[in-house]
């Protein structure tokens, strides 16, 4: 990332009337891969190759200092698809707010408390890498909030959410802790959900060396339950948690996450109901996920192992899901990578089956 006159010429566009009186970055990320995929699930299908983006990025980021130790800050970045257009959307982050003594407390849409105790884990390239399985709540994504623009049941994300107000306090030798607040109004109480706030999430985190520690609690409390059909009901009273730890010393790095709820596909399912008899179990779906890193020269390989359980109980139905990374990197500078990197998955469920996907890719940050 580097400053720039294109970075203040962007933000005096997007941003503010005084942006050009402000530190303002503009930043991006283009990261393309050639990647092939077997994957026996429902929709079993003969192995494929493509060419797929992955999360490339373009933002202008910044503050303004207001004097007496507070600032005002503000983050646009919007996704840019390298391969197939749909470029300048979806939920990244976009916010602006204050910080200063207090902490910092922002509005728009922006990274869960909960990510930043997951994202211990996340240390691969490939967007595979957080698919259907390796982490709870399929591609990382937990219950809709926004049920407009096609976005409706199995769409919403734990990586970022819009519509929130995030507060995060000062650094307290190594100890943080972080909240957030989303509300949507009156189209979530038309849903079901309430005409306050629609969920919460708040964490605990110590960050001190090269040591982490965190853990992070989510809540969905609806006013009544979601009908998606004729007798058929969802309980939307959703709830999820998880504890992470970390250790980043010389060229090593492990990562280990546990993770428990409802608030993903797999509870979300078990708590729908056809004229009030319950489909699934799954209340008690979770899931286990470990990551290590070695790091030499200009080279990095990486490997992952985890475990969900979907508690599904369903008869001659296997519950466990078994999910297996391992990965290369070559750094040609501090900006310029390609990689390659094999997602693995064993599986004998109602909804996956077995997987495997090799990804090769490169990477410029700007």
């Amino acid at each position: 990332m580097k400053k720039s006159i294109l970075a203040l010429a962007v933000a005096t566009a997007l941003a503010t009337p005084f942006a050009a009186q402000a530190d303002t970055i503009l930043y991006g990320s283009a990261r393309v891969s050639v990647d092939y995929s077997d994957d026996e699930s429902l929709l079993d299908s003969d192995g494929s190759w493509d060419v797929v983006n992955n999360s490339s990025r373009l933002g202008v980021l910044g503050s303004e200092d207001l004097g007496g130790g507070l600032s005002a800050v503000y983050q646009y970045e919007f996704g840019v698809d390298l391969t197939e257009g749909g470029n300048f959307e979806g939920n990244r982050p976009k916010f602006v707010g204050l910080k200063g003594g207090f902490g910092t407390l922002t509005l728009g849409t922006q990274e869960t408390p909960y990510y930043h105790v997951a994202g211990i884990t996340d240390v691969f390239n490939t967007d595979r890498s957080l698919g259907a399985t390796s982490f709870l709540g399929g591609s990382f994504n937990g219950f809709s909030l926004n049920t407009t623009n096609d976005r409706d049941l199995g769409d919403g994300s734990l990586f970022r959410l819009d519509n929130s107000i995030y507060y995060s306090t000062p650094d307290f030798s190594g100890f943080s802790g972080e909240a957030m607040l989303v509300m949507n109004g009156s189209v979530n109480d038309a849903q079901g959900y309430s005409d306050g706030v629609d969920l919460w999430n708040i964490a605990a985190k110590y960050s001190n060396g090269p040591f982490f520690a965190g853990i992070s609690y989510i809540s969905l409390d609806a006013d009544n339950n979601f009908l998606i059909g004729d007798g058929i009901s969802v309980d939307l009273d959703l709830d999820q948690w998880i504890v992470g730890l970390g250790y980043s010393g010389g060229p090593f790095s492990v990562g280990f996450i546990y993770e428990q709820g409802t608030l993903n596909e797999f509870g979300l399912l078990g708590t729908a109901r056809i004229n009030g008899v319950r489909l699934l179990d799954g209340d008690d779906a979770n899931n286990w996920y470990l990551t290590g890193e070695y790091r030499f020269g200009n080279n990095t390989v990486r490997a992952a192992y985890g475990q969900l359980n979907t508690e599904f109980n369903i008869p001659g139905d296997d519950d466990t899901i078994d999910n297996y990374l391992v990965g290369y990197q070559y750094d040609f500078s501090k900006r310029t990578r390609i990689w390659v990197e094999y997602v693995g998955r064993s599986a004998d469920n109602v909804l996956y089956g077995d997987q495997n996907a090799v990804s090769i890719g490169t990477r410029v940050d700007f």
